[in-house]
């Protein structure tokens, strides 16, 4: 057992290493919060509900808009936490080291995915502050029927909570994306298809409302966002909690089949 642990955090401290020895994870790290704050904040600044008028708006996902971006910051980041080994050959040493592959995988996963929820964290109560200051000067007051913008309101807890989650997720499914395919350019364009082009593919195919709406339980972007919604949550097609779980089983699959082409193939 001593053993065991011993070889587990031989593992993570390897991979913390190559981390903070290069800048580009430091980097896209701090992208991630300037992209989820920016974008949270200029959506904030430029939405308007005038007096008289009725705005069908749920001020969670408005205010957590920048989430859309910020994903993909991330899944350059942990592709390149993977990939990059493989396009300078350093794979072969990290192998040579640790030869259970499934253990560099495991490691690679936890120490990423937990950087990407501390500044996920980061991002999202930046952009909970930035809507709390920004939007109720624009209408949208919890007297006017909109959810108060405060981690105290059970909704909104679980939209900031659900959005660093599928921040995490989104991590773990590009680190399996990348196992599987390995080169880092390919990689991404594989989870930016599955994260932005998904919906327009479903959107453009011009099936009937009932088939749109069982692609949509599917997608792992709309799914997964349905965390963010905090009102007609009966309109959804799932409900926000099971919209997480497709992403999750997203992501469970990814690792699986990039730990067991890890496994199957030489380095």
């Amino acid at each position: 057992m001593n053993m065991t642990l011993a070889v587990r955090r031989d593992a993570l401290h390897a991979e913390w290493t190559k981390l903070r020895t290069v800048s580009g994870p430091a980097w896209l790290l701090a992208g991630l919060v300037a992209a989820t704050v920016g974008v949270g904040a200029a959506v904030d600044a430029a939405s308007r509900c005038p007096a008289g008028e009725v705005c069908q708006v749920d001020t969670a996902k408005l205010t957590f808009t920048g989430i859309d971006l910020g994903q993909a910051v991330v899944a350059i980041l942990a592709v390149l936490a993977f990939s990059n080994e493989y396009s300078n050959g350093m794979i072969r040493v990290t192998l040579a080291a640790m030869p259970r592959r499934g253990l560099v995988l495991a490691a690679k996963a936890a120490l990423v995915t937990g950087l990407v929820l501390v500044a996920g964290a980061v991002g999202v109560l930046g952009s909970l502050l930035a809507g709390r200051l920004m939007l109720p000067g624009h209408g949208y007051t919890v007297a006017r029927g909109f959810t108060a913008l405060s981690l105290s309101d059970g909704p909104m807890l679980r939209a900031a909570a659900g959005s660093i989650l599928y921040l995490g997720l989104i991590a773990l499914l590009s680190l399996g994306v990348a196992a599987l395919v390995r080169e880092a350019a390919v990689a991404i364009g594989v989870v930016l298809a599955l994260l932005y082009l998904f919906p327009i593919i479903v959107a453009s195919v011009g099936a009937d409302p009932h088939w749109q709406r069982h692609l949509e339980q599917i997608g792992p972007m709309q799914a997964g966002l349905y965390i963010q919604a905090t009102t007609n949550l009966h309109a959804l097609p799932l409900s926000p909690w099971a919209g997480l779980g497709v992403l999750a089983l997203w992501s469970a699959g990814a690792l699986l089949l990039g730990a067991l082409s890890l496994s199957l193939r030489d380095a």
